[in-house]
């Protein structure tokens, strides 16, 4: 007997390829030392030494906390002053118009995955972009579902409305609901961040559901805060406040890099409701999966960030440390773009962000070739990704001419 679990006709790989990824430049390093390997796999957020960023205002409050504090369970749907604190934190200085709720959920990914399994049925396709963050595939398998993707860009570059109208109309004949997920701003794997004029074609595309279909549009704004300025990067709010009562617009928050909190796993998804039913139907049927899947997200980042929200001074702390590091970012993100230009890589359209994606034929053959070289970047299907995060402005500078005549090689 070589099998005992139930595949239910999901496609589960024997080995995870950003595992894979990791632990060759983990191999490296440790032969080689960080200096001389570029570890651009890592989507997480590291200084120019190489050692990961942790805020200090955020590690000042969490070695504050007392016992109960961390080790008590908390509600399903998370702390009452988490919930309040998170909504400033996703919202910025824009208020909702529409009736809210929030829920808990341990990371960003909870969030996407409670929304497909709440707002979809087995069976059902979930909409999202083509270049976008693989483990979307695996939570609709998981979930007995499947992905549907239209066009990212179009052939000038641009954000594909028309694609993207298609497919909604198409897949919502159909089906009686609909998930569609975009990574916005700046999207993983892309970098890319959509404009009001693509969120206006959005919303002209969601205006024409008819009113008989329902439609979750849920918002991955993973990385909303290392996007641009941050009242700047979500102008689109005011759009998907004002969708018709059929369309559900799902935030799905992650305060897990916001905070610097990776492995604490935290998060929150915010619904803009057009009733009160609705609103109190999503915080009964999110905690009902939560309960299901994890019982109680994690207690101790939920207490650090309510603290930093009831202390003006502690929350201007942990700001203008983000604001150091999301300019960190943005350098390095626009100093690969300028680099790219000059030996004409061509990249997928980027705005800001952790990443940027370079479309090739053959992704293994470019990674075994730049491995080579000790570089070290993230298979995708049509490409490979490059974690500006996770890389200083010089190793930015450095890679893309390093990618060039890597594929130079392999023609």
């Amino acid at each position: 007997m070589k099998s005992m679990a139930a595949y239910n006709g999901r496609e589960i790989p024997k080995e995870d390829k950003v595992f894979a990824a990791c632990q060759k430049a983990n191999d490296a390093i440790s032969r080689y030392g960080k200096a001389d390997v570029i570890n651009a796999t890592v989507g997480a957020l590291y200084d120019d030494e190489g050692e990961l960023v942790v805020f200090k205002s955020v590690d000042k409050v969490m070695r504050s906390l007392e016992p109960k504090d961390y080790a008590a369970y908390g509600p399903i749907a998370g702390t009452p002053g988490f919930r309040d604190a998170v909504m400033k934190a996703a919202f910025g200085s824009y208020e909702p118009k529409s009736f809210t709720c929030v829920v808990a959920t341990p990371g960003g990914t909870a969030a996407v995955r409670n929304a497909i399994v709440n707002y979809s049925c087995p069976g059902d396709r979930i909409l999202t972009h083509s270049w976008h963050w693989a483990p979307y595939k695996s939570i609709a398998a998981d979930m007995y579902r499947s992905i549907e993707h239209f066009e990212m860009f179009d052939e000038e570059g641009r954000f594909n409305t028309a694609d993207f109208d298609y497919k909604v109309k198409k897949l919502i004949r159909n089906q009686e609901h609909l998930v569609v997920v975009l990574n916005t701003p700046a999207c993983n794997p892309t970098g890319y961040s959509l404009s009001m004029d693509d969120w206006y074609a959005v919303k002209k595309t969601l205006d024409e559901v008819p009113l008989e279909k329902k439609v979750a549009l849920v918002l991955d704004t993973a990385y909303i805060d290392y996007a641009g300025n941050p009242e700047e990067v979500r102008e689109f709010l005011p759009v998907i406040d004002n969708l018709r009562a059929n369309i559900l617009p799902i935030i799905a928050y992650s305060a897990s890099k916001t905070f610097t909190l990776y492995g604490a796993r935290c998060a929150a998804m915010i619904c803009l409701a057009h009733s009160p039913e609705v609103a109190e139907e999503f915080g009964m049927v999110n905690s009902f999966s939560s309960r299901a899947a994890w019982s109680n997200p994690p207690r101790a980042p939920q207490e650090v960030i309510e603290r930093i929200y009831s202390d003006e001074s502690l929350l201007a702390e942990v700001e203008a440390e983000r604001a150091e590091a999301r300019n960190m970012l943005l350098d390095r993100g626009r100093a690969f773009e300028e680099e790219a230009a000059k030996c004409g890589l061509k990249t997928v359209p980027f705005t800001a962000g952790f990443f940027v994606m370079v479309p090739c034929d053959d992704p293994d053959k470019l990674l075994d070739k730049l491995s080579e070289k000790n570089v070290f970047l993230m298979p995708f299907d049509d490409g490979v990704r490059v974690s500006v995060a996770a890389i200083s402005e010089a190793k930015c500078r450095k890679l893309p001419e390093i990618i060039r005549s890597a594929m130079e090689e392999l023609d």
